[in-house]
């Protein structure tokens, strides 16, 4: 019976814990315009499409797919974030431990003097003495949450918890578009090189003709001089695109979290940029605000705040726990387990900080504050994205455009090349304007080789401004 009633009371007690102070969470609005079309589409290379998370598939080139998934598996940037996304949900699983009863089993043997004893052994007409003391029980303890203080507590953690997975997918977004990055610069690096080589072998060549046609007397020293300064000249631009080279092979190697001494194999092969095979998909500003992890985390850091203030409001009100012990004491070990060393009791309490609240009240604001600066943070993430992505596009489209006029720039270098070539040849122009012709092309070929480099570090931008990459769960760990 005794048990019997112990239950119905927290029975009660679990049904008298159904009101929660403080605000409800509600999605905030986005700030004006956020939902509209990122910036005016440029249909010949972009497309309204939803970019899909593997944004790096649209390249169609397997080593990439393989760097980008090997990023995943080991960079130690992610791994980080991974742990402190376990550590978050083990806070998270803590505060809900707050809706079950806490449990605590107590076993210890005493020698000495005990004065709840000596004071019953004086009741008795006996002298105090020295015993030996064993107990064993087991305490139950259990916080109505009549105002929700354990369940407001519980939406926080459950809330930070989120934010600490967008915060995972935020880092997963950026060591993608980082490892994208350091590959791409590796290929395009390694087609500057190439073209520097082949500039270098055309004003060679050229050098050799001016050099015969001066041994048979058609030329003068001045212009032999000249043309070999030509050629080391362009020699000279090669060494410092192969130290660029081999630091972006390094950072790769880093982002993939291997060392120096252990480089990706096969990737300093690659000297042609990896090219779209399809327009460029951007979609709208309704699934940017879906996509991005950085806002997603921001509303989530929003709703832990509105839910910490309804903790602190609920810290106004008492606080009413139930406790509950049973178990044995005896001064004899062999006695634990009867009848005679039972003891029991069911004790209920309250704490309320009551009647100066001065403390409490403070926390109250200070939690509203929290939960307006939160506010501000999401419209400010919000904004920041818009802002990035629409940035990123603007960049991406204006390379877009130099690049154009560059590769026309290119063909007329190339077509003025040839003639002045053909024309040097026949005599009819000077060896200074064969010179010039030969310069502006191999400074044409030069631009557009870089130009090749930003137009695919603006499509990467633009990838990373719109927060793909994140849902790409890594595979299996590649072989090192």
């Amino acid at each position: 019976m005794r048990r019997g009633r112990i239950a119905c009371i927290l029975v009660l007690a679990a049904h008298l814990g159904a009101c929660t102070l403080g605000p409800d969470y509600k999605p905030p609005t986005p700030p004006d315009g956020a939902k509209a079309p990122i910036v005016p589409i440029d249909t010949a290379s972009e497309t309204t499409a939803d970019p899909p998370d593997a944004w790096w598939r649209l390249y169609d080139d397997s080593a990439f797919d393989v760097l980008i998934r090997e990023a995943f598996a080991n960079n130690d940037d992610l791994k980080a974030a991974e742990a402190n996304l376990a550590a978050a949900r083990a806070v998270f699983e803590g505060a809900r431990a707050g809706l079950f009863p806490r449990t605590n089993i107590n076993l210890s043997a005493t020698y000495g003097r005990d004065a709840v004893t000596d004071e019953i052994l004086e009741l008795g007409g006996h002298r105090p003495t020295t015993i030996w003391l064993f107990d064993d029980l087991l305490d139950v303890s259990y916080e109505i949450d009549l105002f929700g203080h354990v369940r407001r507590s519980i939406e926080a953690a459950e809330a930070d918890t989120e934010a600490t997975a967008a915060q995972r997918d935020a880092v997963r977004v950026t060591v993608a578009a980082e490892a994208a990055r350091a590959y791409a610069q590796l290929c395009t690096l390694g087609e500057q090189i190439a073209v520097a080589r082949r500039s270098l072998e055309l004003v060679s060549r050229q050098a050799e003709i001016t050099d015969r046609r001066q041994a048979a007397g058609a030329g003068s020293t001045f212009e032999v001089v000249r043309a070999q300064g030509v050629v080391e000249q362009t020699r000279s631009a090669i060494p410092p695109l192969e130290g660029q080279r081999r630091a972006a092979l390094f950072e790769l190697a880093a982002i993939l979290g291997r060392t120096p001494a252990n480089l990706p194999p096969g990737v300093d092969a690659c000297v042609r940029p990896p090219r779209l095979t399809a327009l460029l998909p951007v979609g709208d500003g309704v699934a940017l605000l879906k996509r991005r992890p950085d806002i997603r985390a921001a509303d989530r850091h929003l709703a832990a705040a509105v839910a910490e203030i309804g903790v602190a409001t609920a810290d106004l009100y008492p606080r009413i726990t139930l406790s509950a012990l049973y178990g044995g004491i005896s001064s004899s070990i062999d006695q634990l387990g009867t009848a005679n060393a039972l003891t029991w009791g069911v004790a209920p309490a309250m704490s309320w900080t009551f009647p100066v609240q001065a403390g409490p009240r403070a926390r109250v604001g200070q939690s509203k504050a929290a939960a307006t600066a939160a506010l501000s943070n999401f419209d400010k993430a919000v904004l920041q994205a818009l802002k990035e992505t629409a940035q990123a596009l603007s960049a991406y489209t204006a390379e877009l455009d130099h690049h154009a006029a560059l590769v026309a720039f290119q063909e007329k270098a190339r077509r003025t090349f040839d003639l002045a070539r053909g024309q040097f040849t026949a005599g009819a122009v000077s060896n200074l304007d064969f010179l010039t012709s030969e310069q502006s092309l191999v400074a044409a070929d030069a631009a557009v080789a870089i130009s090749d480099t930003a137009i695919v570090q603006d499509q990467i931008a633009v990838f990373k401004a719109l927060g793909g990459g994140w849902r790409s769960a890594p595979l299996a760990n590649p072989a090192p």
